[in-house]
């Protein structure tokens, strides 16, 4: 399903080529529970998915993406709260499944878009989901259906999930990302209209890049807007001192720009 939407200026009075288009948000991995008083590790994640919907608000996004694990307990009450909660934001706003998420519950709360139109640009939404499992992987139907809309549209493309496609450097993680990643950068490798990716998953903030005979591809994390990952560990461990926080993606005239915002509690 398509979201159509005429481009939308943050510099209206800039005559630069360069100046942004479209400005998006990225969100993730909220962990909700159905007891909206319900503590995680560091924290409550109501309160703490609210704070970050505060300062996502603030930046005045056009869009924002919900890269998954919306949900922990997997109940469609958490998915209600989601929704209401996701629902105070000023932007339109599309969430896509990750491990801890039933695609089923959140399709029957609110639809699952597999593609945004962004005018001169464009996100495809991929689901990573396996159910029972904590790894992501797209499969081969998956893929072969990516190949085809990769074909049929030369725009800029930006392309979201779950699962990181490639290694992040924290071992343990690095065992539940993407399994059918090299399959993935073999269809993505032909289409240089793909200029990022963007994932959840890790609660930490990234910033790689995947080389191809082709080109290169920029790949970006996000940090969880719930408890943080320690990035480098070997082993399970949280960054305490690391705050909740989203990234901002700034598209302009076929380039693109991005950063990761805090948000002090």
């Amino acid at each position: 399903m398509v979201w159509p939407t005429a481009i939308l200026s943050t510099c209206p009075n800039c005559l630069d080529e360069k100046a942004a288009l479209m400005r998006l948000v990225q969100i993730s991995d909220c962990h909700l529970q159905a007891d909206p008083s319900a503590r995680a590790r560091t924290g409550f994640p109501l309160r703490q998915l609210e704070a970050v919907i505060d300062a996502v608000n603030r930046a005045r996004p056009a869009r924002v993406l919900v890269t998954g694990d919306i949900s922990q307990d997997e109940t469609a009450a958490t998915y209600r709260l989601a929704k209401q909660a996701l629902s105070r934001l000023d932007a339109p706003w599309f969430w896509l499944p990750g491990n801890h998420d039933r695609p089923a519950l959140m399709a029957e709360c609110r639809a699952l878009h597999d593609e945004l139109d962004l005018g001169r640009w464009r996100a495809l939404l991929l689901n990573t989901h396996v159910t029972g499992q904590p790894h992501g992987e797209l499969g081969e139907q998956a893929l072969a259906a990516l190949t085809e809309r990769l074909a049929a549209d030369a725009r800029p493309t930006l392309l979201a999930m779950h699962h990181p496609p490639l290694p992040v450097g924290t071992a343990w993680l690095d065992e539940i990302g993407l399994v059918d990643g090299e399959a993935f950068w073999r269809v993505v490798a032909p289409h240089r209209q793909v200029r990022a990716v963007f994932f959840g998953h890790v609660h930490q903030a990234f910033q790689g890049v995947r080389y191809l005979k082709e080109g290169e591809v920029p790949v970006y994390g996000c940090p969880a807007t719930i408890d943080q990952f320690l990035p480098g560990a070997v082993n399970f461990a949280l960054d305490e001192l690391a705050p909740p926080g989203y990234r901002i993606i700034e598209l302009s005239d076929g380039d693109l720009d991005t950063w990761v915002e805090r948000v002090d509690l």
